[in-house]
């Protein structure tokens, strides 16, 4: 073993020492995270009182060191096991030569607490600390992260688990959580870099000539249309398999992390995406999934084959592996470029074999909020048309420039602000939380949908909303622009309000081709996808490329509140606003 392992390990040991790891009182003695005995199991701090420590270090990925920002020496940070009605208090110590900061991702905790710098306190400074407590509120899978620059692309997030009160309605024999990162050689300054100059400086998966008249890729016309719209149908993500190594508990595909069960056990994994800018693909050939927690909330159980995980989504899902035989858990990219790999086997050192990549999924027309289902193409347009259909001149396929703000129509978004950060307004975009994913149709077995998800118990606010909201996803892809109705973060607009206590309907609206992992801080809300007071209850929603998603939820956490795209580099571009809940009998 390395000089580095070896240190990394002794860290592990003293963090767990001086972490309060009172297990007896806190853990399930069948909750065993990672295996004995394999390399690099999570390890686990618990109790009342916790120390984190953030510092630079070296982690090995796939044989290579690389730099990272960790917390107690780790990669990623110690797993924060706790109990629902206990109270912590969590003493965070920053060695870093800069501000950091934590946040509770998913957490219900009271505004001061959240760990945002510059909306609910003011950061971490560099060579010093900060306490945070605050009571625990709920049960389920969370996870939490720097909210400070870049750092969170560097290694800072870990993964939370926190034990029901009473009895916990998902019974299982053992557990493994799984924390699914992005990590790269370069530096996070140098990606962002690089996306601001060129927006597909990582896609290296582009349509050739050769591909087009091949069939390989949608037909010619289509892609022709595209080209006149400035527009690459491959870019589905922005940093992408050239800039990173896809991890599992902090190693790559060929460390192959790997997770123990015996024959016949429930086997419950705790799935959280820690990436910075990555949807994974998430199957375990071989072995059917059932999904029985979203977001740290209780659902009914449903079995797939598969699921799509955005940024900073959690699932719980049990497998029940009978044979004797290894298995390869697969988080795919969702652009192909790459994968993230465990196994899990009844004995260490046992290896399934890793399925190929698959196709790359090419954006269609319905990625650009124009659903073309019922012609299957552009084919069937009236392009000449354009002009009158809808209002939307910005359609006119034969004299459309996505670069001119004249080509652009916002009689259907008024509140939209233009500018040269709003390329697009969608023109059709339809609800697609029935849709399994961006490149899951036809893949030929169950993949989860958001409509498949239902509360495990009522609904805790069943009002109807007392009023609607529509908020828009912006951007420029060329220019890497990211915002909300054209308003980035740094023009520094008023907060999005709310009353307290009040129910809203929230509608987001994705006027770009690209996904968005939309999150609200302080607050779950329940998905309007029918199912009533059954609705499934979340703190981050995946909204589709020219897709919208409707969620409601009741403004019950007074204070200031973060509310952004969970994708890193778009919430750094201006993806991000302060939501404000005002106190009933308070004069703004």
């Amino acid at each position: 073993m390395s000089p580095i392992i070896d240190r990394r390990q002794m860290l592990r040991g003293a963090a767990m020492a001086g972490g309060g790891l009172a297990l007896s009182a806190y853990m399930p003695a069948w909750a065993q995270t990672g295996s004995a005995g394999l390399a690099a199991p999570l390890p686990i701090v618990s109790g009342n009182d916790i120390t984190l420590r953030i510092a630079r270090q070296t982690m090995m990925i796939d044989g290579r060191a690389s730099k990272a920002i960790g917390i107690n020496g780790t990669v990623p940070a110690p797993l924060i096991r706790l109990r629902e009605g206990q109270n912590v208090r969590l003493n965070v110590i920053n060695d870093l030569d800069e501000d950091s900061s934590i946040h509770w991702h998913g957490l219900l905790v009271p505004p001061q607490y959240d760990g945002v710098p510059g909306i609910s306190f003011p950061g971490i400074k560099a060579r010093s600390s900060f306490l945070y407590e605050f009571p625990i509120r709920q049960n389920g899978t969370y996870w939490y992260h720097s909210h400070s620059g870049l750092q969170e692309q560097l290694g800072h997030y870990g993964p939370i688990v926190i034990d029901p009160a009473g009895a916990d309605p998902v019974q299982a024999d053992r557990e493994h959580v799984i924390v699914l990162s992005d990590h790269s050689h370069l530096s996070p300054a140098a990606i962002f870099r690089n996306m601001k100059v060129d927006p597909g400086h990582f896609n290296y998966q582009r349509q050739t000539l050769a591909g087009l008249l091949a069939g390989r890729d949608q037909p010619l016309k289509d892609r022709l249309e595209w080209g006149r719209m400035r527009m690459d149908p491959t870019d589905i993500s922005d940093a992408t398999g050239p800039a990173y190594t896809y991890l599992v508990n902090g190693h790559g595909p060929r460390d192959n992390w790997t997770a123990l069960f015996t024959p016949g056990q429930k086997v419950r994994l705790r799935i959280i995406n820690a990436s910075s800018m990555t949807t994974f693909n998430v199957r375990i050939p071989g072995l059917r999934l059932t999904v029985v927690q979203a977001d740290g909330q209780n659902v009914r159980p449903v079995e797939v084959d598969e699921f799509q995980i955005g940024v900073a989504e959690t699932y719980d899902a049990i497998v029940t592996p009978a044979d004797d035989r290894a298995y390869t858990l697969v988080g795919e990219a969702i652009d192909r470029s790459g994968l993230a790999r465990a196994t899990l086997a009844p004995r260490a050192g046992m290896a399934a074999d890793v399925p190929a990549l698959r196709r790359r999924p090419v954006a269609t027309m319905k990625d650009m909020g124009m659903d073309m289902s019922s012609t299957g193409s552009m084919e069937g347009m009236d392009h000449s048309g354009m002009h009158g259909h809808q209002g939307m001149a910005a359609m006119d396929m034969g004299t459309m420039d996505m670069g001119s703000m004249k080509d652009r129509d916002f009689s259907k978004a008024p509140q939209v602000k233009k500018g040269p950060g709003v390329q697009t307004i969608s023109p059709m975009p339809v609800d697609r939380t029935g849709e399994p994913g961006q490149g899951l149709d036809g893949v030929g077995h169950k993949v989860l949908t958001y409509r498949d998800l239902m509360a495990l118990d009522r609904n805790p606010d069943v009002r109807p909303p007392d009023r609607s909201l529509d908020i828009h996803l912006t951007g420029n892809m060329e220019r890497f622009m990211w915002s909300f109705d054209g308003v980035k973060m740094s023009d520094k607009m008023e907060p999005i309000p709310f009353l307290e206590g009040e129910r809203v309907r929230i509608n987001l609206i994705n006027d770009s081709m690209m996904g968005h992992p939309i999150h609200i801080h302080g607050h779950f809300f329940e998905l309007v996808t029918g199912h009533g007071d059954h609705a499934p209850r979340k703190h981050t929603v995946l909204v589709q490329p020219g897709g919208k998603v409707t969620w409601d939820f009741t403004a019950d956490a007074v204070g200031d509140w973060a509310f952004h795209c969970h994708l890193l580099y778009h919430m750094h571009a201006g993806m991000m606003r302060t939501v404000s809940v005002r106190p009933r009998g308070v004069t703004p």
